[in-house]
């Protein structure tokens, strides 16, 4: 019996170390199940390679004082052409008319002086008071978008238009003789300056100020 013991000692020795093994190999398998998979992922996973592809601005090109000269040379041409259709106006509306003065009336109601443009007997004298008050507005709705960019809306153009036409009936009334203040005309003209800003107006202010933001 006493003998018997070693050897159940000795037996249990190496089963003691077989399991400390067993234990290492599971601590081996630990370390390698460890944490660098993760950091291996977080290598994969580093966004700053990606930071550093962002696209880089490309210089600009030497169009930029071609653009501003086009720019200047469009607005002097619409200024030349303001002139002309400021001096064509003022003849057309400033000028004195004694032998008109008494059939001449101010007129604050919008919708009179047109129902009796058209009452007229003949269709041309209408077309003529209209269409002619029509063109007289169109002039402001091409050139105004290219001389003022900031008035490139279509409310500012109509608001310019009107205050300008309002001016003018203003001195008919009050300085012009044989002629009188009349609501319809400042209508028609407004209308002629949305008419050009619709059909010319607009694409010319935006080709020759694009780029440019609007107040």
């Amino acid at each position: 019996m006493a003998r018997g013991t070693p050897r159940s000692r000795a037996a249990s020795r190496p089963g003691t170390s077989e399991t400390a093994g067993t234990s290492k190999t599971k601590g081996e398998t630990k370390t390698k199940g460890g944490t660098k998979p993760k950091g291996d992922t977080k290598q994969k996973g580093d966004t700053k390679p990606k930071g550093d592809t962002k696209p880089k601005r490309t210089p600009r090109s030497g169009r930029g004082p071609l653009r501003v000269l086009a720019q200047l040379l469009a607005m002097l041409c619409a200024f030349a052409f303001m002139v002309a259709f400021a001096v064509v106006l003022a003849k057309l509306t400033l000028q004195p008319s004694p032998a008109s003065e008494a059939l001449t009336h101010t007129n604050l109601s919008p919708g009179s002086s047109l129902r009796a443009y058209l009452d007229q007997p003949e269709l041309r004298d209408a077309v003529r008071q209209i269409g002619g008050n029509l063109l007289l507005g169109v002039p402001f709705g091409i050139l105004v978008p290219v001389l003022a960019p900031k008035a490139r809306g279509v409310l500012r153009v109509l608001l310019l238009t009107a205050t300008v036409m309002l001016l003018v009936e203003f001195a008919q009334g009050a300085l012009v003789t044989g002629r009188a203040f009349d609501v319809d005309d400042v209508i028609l003209n407004t209308t002629g300056a949305l008419i050009g800003y619709l059909l010319l107006g607009r694409r010319l202010g935006r080709a020759v100020h694009a780029g440019e933001p609007r107040s």
